[in-house]
């Protein structure tokens, strides 16, 4: 009790340096329903070597990154095959941890394996001697596909409810627009979200991006950012060309799919900008019709909250032309907790050749909703709606796809928001 007792005292004081540090004289002119409590998912496995928190996430065409934690030493070992018990292959990779003031965490073991074959159920078994068998499912390699976006999860009974909205979909890869756990400095929340989610993101790709919620800088203390992020959530950047896990680009059937960095540096003299627009000039649009791109400080945003930030307003008319000119069908992203769906849009205004935009940071977090909207509605917001939930992108072939927005609420998976888009490659009035 006395150890758990020193360990509160101290994350008390660092998340009052961490608000200082994020303090910047505004006063924010929303205010937040009361937020819901934060749960902790504890390991029920007393085995200090038994795998836990496990998550894949897509590497290149064929191959799956498949990553866990230990409390000990254990060898980041997996064994797979298409037969449950029958393990055919094996593939070896790496093991790090990390320290985050007085926290240190458990082996973070890595594992890509593969060459796989497409929409292909393989069982598998983390480390040498584990004794659980797990399952995963490869995307298709051709259209049809379906996504589940969801983005500010956290890990509350909200988020319970939208992960068991999310299970029922029959998704191929789920998509996460920032703000995971939530952990906020608290390093073992890290972990409880790794437990919660294990289910799923066991199960099915997650491909996720950093929001604000990740940073956990502390000026002097701890000066790196994105410490425990970039260590439990690697992403495939390398394999696109990056040279940062905050950013990057992967094909999923025949969707280009973008990940972007909001809170770094992100101007035309960055590179990010630089990767990005070298990016885009590579896809093919004969084998990839279809690009959306994912960041987490919403580019528009008819909410009261997050009026003006710099990583909305700066990184939009940065990159706005970028993605503009790539014709990029749809961008999603989070910050705002709540829903809203845009026409497509560009420089401010309606735009038949620009993207639809999608606010979905609405997946359960402790903070609570985002519920003052501004009025008039502009005409560019075309639903709007302060609920918590998740979406689903479906893209049937090369020239539709169809959007549902679930609200929690519904006890049944009604889709509370829907809408058929045509890619902009179908549409010759906007080649270029």
């Amino acid at each position: 009790m006395a150890a758990q007792g020193f360990r509160h005292l101290v994350l008390a004081i660092l998340v009052l340096a961490f608000e200082a540090s994020l303090f910047t004289g505004v006063v924010s002119i929303y205010v937040r329903p009361p937020p819901r409590q934060t749960l902790f998912f504890h390991h029920k496995d007393q085995d200090s070597a038994s795998p836990q928190q496990v998550h894949i996430s897509l590497v290149g065409q064929d191959k799956m990154r498949i990553s866990w934690i230990t409390e000990n030493s254990s060898p980041a070992t997996v064994k797979y095959g298409t037969s449950p018990g029958v393990y055919d292959n094996s593939a070896d990779g790496t093991t790090s941890s990390y320290h985050y003031v007085l926290y240190k965490s458990g082996e973070i073991h890595d594992v890509v394996v593969g060459p796989l074959k497409p929409n292909t159920v393989y069982y598998y078994r983390c480390g040498r001697d584990s004794a659980q068998e797990r399952s995963f499912k490869t995307p298709p390699a051709q259209l049809p596909i379906k996504f589940a976006i969801v983005g500010d999860l956290g890990q509350t009974g909200w988020t319970n409810s939208t992960l068991q909205h999310v299970a029922k979909s029959n998704y191929d890869m789920l998509l996460l627009p920032g703000d995971l756990s939530y952990a906020d400095l608290d390093q073992p929340l890290w972990d409880s979200f790794g437990r919660m989610v294990e289910p799923l993101a066991s199960q099915r790709p997650w491909m996720v991006t950093q929001g604000n919620h990740e940073i956990e800088k502390l000026p002097i203390i701890h000066s790196t950012k994105f410490t425990s992020y970039n260590a439990r959530w690697r992403m495939p950047f390398e394999e696109s060309g990056s040279n940062s896990n905050l950013y990057y680009s992967f094909d999923a059937a025949g969707v280009h799919v973008v990940m972007l960095g909001s809170y770094t540096d992100f101007d035309q003299n960055s590179d990010q900008y630089k990767w990005l627009e070298a990016d885009l000039n590579k896809v093919d649009r004969g084998k990839t019709p279809w690009i959306v791109v994912l960041i987490h400080a919403p580019w528009y945003n008819t909410n009261t909250a997050h009026q003006g930030e710099v990583e909305s307003e700066g990184m939009r008319k940065a990159m706005e032309g970028l993605i503009h000119r790539a014709r990029v069908d749809v961008v999603f992203a989070g910050h705002v907790h709540a829903y809203e769906r845009f026409t497509r849009v560009s420089n401010g205004k309606f735009d038949n050749c620009g993207p639809v935009h999608i606010t979905i940071g609405d997946g359960g977090n402790r903070e609570g909703l985002a519920s003052r909207f501004m009025n008039p509605q502009p005409a560019i917001s075309v639903f709007r709606e302060a609920s918590f939930g998740h979406g689903q992108l479906e893209v049937v072939n090369a020239t539709h796809a169809q959007w549902t927005w679930h609200r929690n609420d519904d006890d049944k998976p009604i889709a509370s928001d829907s809408i058929w888009l045509r890619s902009l490659t179908s549409d010759t009035s906007c080649k270029l």
